[in-house]
Formats: structure tokens, sequence, C-alpha cells
């Protein structure tokens, strides 16, 4: 098929953009994308297209604007229940910290999912997926970590490698069993935290074998005061690199413990939060391929003031990315639109340079810049047009959906002005 007659085409073509060239659009006026067998074949302007391929079947895009789809690079999409009698809670002056060393927070979340079968767990899962995919999210990375026991994590996982195969968007899925310490290692977090390293992910990795051909979930750890110290979580990483396992890290959303570092050392893909990083973690970013996820959802969800320092990171060349943090504690949003215009506010971004960190380097944080982020010949065709003339209205518009069809693999799920 042949998409024309855009007012704009936004390419990101290069690969993931490193400090200073965060937000090269490779914007194509009047632009056009064919693509076939769900693989983009070639970007161009519409009349030359056009002229190139008169016999290919065409699609209007009347003057719409086309990109990649948003890659979401960090989500917890999958639990049951909802927290909302905890917002209150904030709202009254408790913090998250306080919050969670009172029983409440994740642990609250984890009663839920423990009690939730699996079939309510799927649907529940389903409804947010779909609600991204409306906004455009067209890949997605999925952690668990609202089971923290064998028998919970597993049931998320089934959850997530269904949702996969049923709905359109892409999962990337990543075990994150150290995402807080559970009730019956109360405590005793360097109990637990031997206990993941000697039983539990190993058992995932014999477990994941049996279960699918895909390769290992990426491993992830909450590196944050009052949860898993450095040290603790070195020994989780490690462990899960020995294994094959892929990782990534939670870091310094409240406290600065090294944790981005620690990332940028052992080769892990993304850093995420990175909220209060010091100077010293974010030149160790900046001198790797590990990418800095800021998740500008959660300190708004959170009330507070202090987001990810993105001018730090890409003054010391670092890759930039944004994502939603969707979860039902602090960031209940399923819309990565909503993430650029925060990110655009309070992290000092401009719309191309959040449009940039929400595409191809969103998808360099969860491995996957080579197959989708950009539109480029032989990449996956996965695009989104919104209903704007000029790309800078995302960023400058929020609280309504700019998406007016997506296209996943090159077919079709919904085009509103067809």
């Amino acid at each position: 098929m042949l998409i024309h007659s855009a007012s704009q085409v936004l390419t990101l073509a290069g690969g993931p953009q490193r400090g200073d060239s965060l937000g090269e659009l490779g914007l194509i006026p009047e632009g056009g994308v064919i693509f076939r067998e769900g693989r983009v074949l070639e970007v161009g302007d519409s009349a030359a297209l056009i002229q190139k391929y008169p016999s290919e079947e065409k699609w209007d895009a009347r003057g719409r604007v086309i990109m990649p789809g948003f890659v979401d690079p960090h989500t917890h999409v999958v639990w049951a229940g909802d927290r909302a009698e905890e917002f209150e809670s904030r709202l009254a002056g408790k913090t998250y910290m306080e919050i969670l060393e009172d029983g409440g927070g994740i642990l609250s979340t984890v009663r839920a999912t423990r009690e939730a079968p699996l079939s309510s767990i799927k649907e529940q899962t389903r409804s947010r997926i779909q609600t991204m995919f409306r906004h455009g999210t067209t890949t997605l990375e999925a952690k668990t970590g609202y089971g923290l026991d064998e028998k919970t994590e597993q049931k998320t996982l089934l959850a997530l490698l269904a949702l996969d195969q049923e709905e359109a968007a892409d999962l990337v899925i990543t075990y994150l069993g150290a995402h807080a310490v559970p009730p019956e290692f109360e405590g005793d977090t360097a109990g637990y935290t031997d206990h993941l390293c000697d039983t539990l992910l190993p058992a995932l990795a014999s477990w994941w074998s049996e279960q699918t051909e895909r390769q290992l979930p990426y491993v992830d750890v909450f590196c944050e005061q009052g949860v898993f110290d450095l040290p603790q979580s070195r020994q989780i990483l490690e462990k899960a690199v020995s294994l094959g396992f892929p990782t990534k890290i939670h870091a310094d959303e409240f406290e600065n413990l090294g944790g981005a570092s620690l990332a940028a050392e052992l080769g892990a893909a993304s850093a995420d939060h990175l909220v209060v990083t010091s100077d010293a973690d974010i030149k160790a970013l900046g001198s790797s391929d590990t990418v800095a996820v800021g998740l500008p959802c959660t300190p708004f969800g959170l009330g507070e003031t202090e987001y990810t320092p993105a001018k730090k990171i890409i003054a010391a060349n670092g890759i930039l990315a944004i994502a939603t943090d969707i979860n039902p504690g602090t960031a209940w949003c399923e819309n990565m639109q909503f993430a650029i215009a925060l990110a655009c506010r309070y992290m000092k971004l401009t719309p191309a340079q959040a449009i940039a960190a929400a595409t191809i380097n969103a998808a360099a944080a969860i491995g996957l810049e080579n197959q989708i982020g950009s539109l480029e010949p032989g990449k996956q065709a996965d695009l989104i047009a919104l209903d704007i003339p000029d790309y800078r209205q995302l960023g400058y518009r929020f609280g309504s959906n700019l998406v007016s069809g997506v296209i996943k693999k090159g077919k079709f799920y919904f085009d509103e002005e067809a």
C-alpha cells in the first residue's frame, strides 16, 4: 500500500539519537510511505512515489502527519485492581515511601494480583493495552512485579505471552521479581535477594524455555532506598547476566544510589526514572549504550517538582527516551502523547526531541532499534496518522487523542476518517 499526501512524514531515520542529535526527524513535506508484506519499502515525496508505483493500492493521508508508532519502553501494564484510595492518602500528605512502608503501594497491588485468576488479569490488562494502541503505541515493554512469588509471576508472564499473540500491539516482556520485598520476606531483603538469585531466576530460565521459543525476558530491579540497595541490585543483575537474561534497572527515582552507573557498567539496555541522578552517573550513561529513560508521568502523578534532567543527559551525549510508566500507583496513563506533552514542559524537550525519545530511542531501550521506531526500508511497517497538519502540535496539545489511524505490520486497525 502507498500512503500519500501527508502534510509531513517523519522518518526518524538513522538509528538512535545521542546527545545534541536528538530531534532529527527526517521530515519529508508532502511525503508518502509505501509498504509491502508488513515492511517499509520506500519513503519519499508523494508525487514521486505515485509516479513510481502507479498500480499500488493507495491511501490518502489528506494532509495529516504520518510517523512511526510510539514505542513505550517502560510499563507495569499487567496488574489487578486499583489504588485509588492511596491517591487520596497522598493528597492528604502521605509520601509514596510511607505508604509502601505501611504495607500499601506495590504490596497492595501484589495482594490483588495474587488473588485474581489468570482470566481476570488478562482482561484487565487487555483493556489497557487496547487503549494504548488507540493512542498510537504500537510496541510496549511490559513488566511483571505484582506477584513477587513464583506462582503469580508465572501467571502474569502467561497473561503477557497470551496478550502478545492476541492483541495488535507487540509486547516486550520484563521479569521484575525485584520490584519489592514480598510479605514472606518482610525485614529480610538480603534473604529475598538470595532467593531470587539462587532459586527464582534459574527456575525462570528453565520455565521460560518450556513456554516459548522467544528470547529470555529482560530482568529488572528497583534499586532504591528501602527496596534493593546497590550491592543487592548488582547481585541480582549479575546473576541475571550469567544466566543469559538481558537487563534493565529502576534507578534514582527518590535517592541517588549509583544504579545508573551500575547499568552502564553491566551493559543494561536501559536505566529508568533517573530523577535525582548525579552528574557522575549521567557521565557514565553518556559514555555507554545504556538508554536513559525518563518517566515524566510519574513525578506528575505524584505531584512532585523534580523530573529527569534531560538537558544534562543530552549534554553528556546520552541516549534519552521517554515512557509512560503506566502503573496502578503513581501513573495510570496509557497515552504516550501525554508523556510527550509532559516531557516538553518539565524535561524541557522540544517537540522534535520528545518525538525522537518516544520512537527510535524508545526502541533502543528495548533492543529493537533495528526493527521499529523509524520509517526506513526493511523495517516493520508500524505507523500512525495524526489528525494535525504539523508535528509540533504533539506536545503543544494535550488531553485529547490526536491519533486518527494506526497501521501495525502493514495492517490498518482503524482509520476514523476513511
